[in-house]
């Protein structure tokens, strides 16, 4: 049987894909003690990136916005497996971080990173209500338009 937030992925239309492996020395998710440290997640589906490039000069600012949606959604995918399958154990969103590559002039990488925030919050409803910076930065690894990381307190 399907948890809540199971439930209300499905309600959203999104399925989990397939987690990308991570491309250099790390691992995607580190617990400690009730908190669950998620790595850096790129725009990809099983594996595969989406776009490529910078916002506010290979993307539109919706665009940015979709590929840090993407983000958020591989970032539950690594939480569901530090939560041995069950994301009902994830009981507030603490933190997100998230890189916007951007040309030198883009000034909107929070509302790209809502991408990311309004997800958390629709998937945890106020538990989904988090901490957050975001960074603009000159280029990301694979050429990736957006990175995403998490930090989750989760109950046993």
């Amino acid at each position: 049987m399907a948890g809540q937030i199971e439930a209300k992925l499905a309600e959203l239309g999104i399925t989990l894909p397939t987690p990308m492996q991570p491309i250099a020395n790390y691992v995607p998710a580190v617990q400690t003690g009730n908190l669950v440290f998620v790595s850096g997640q790129v725009p990809a589906v099983d594996g595969k990136i989406l776009k490529t490039g910078k916002v506010g000069q290979d993307l539109s600012l919706e665009e940015g916005k979709a590929a840090a949606r993407q983000c958020f959604i591989n970032v539950l995918v690594h939480l569901k497996a530090a939560c041995n399958g069950d994301l009902d154990r994830v009981r507030r969103v603490v933190r997100l971080g998230g890189f916007i590559a951007a040309s030198p002039y883009f000034v909107d990488h929070a509302q790209v990173m809502n991408g990311a925030s309004d997800l958390a919050v629709a998937v945890f409803g106020d538990a989904g209500r988090h901490a957050r910076t975001t960074i603009g930065v000159p280029s990301l690894p694979i050429d990736a338009p957006v990175e995403v990381e998490g930090l989750f307190d989760i109950g046993w």
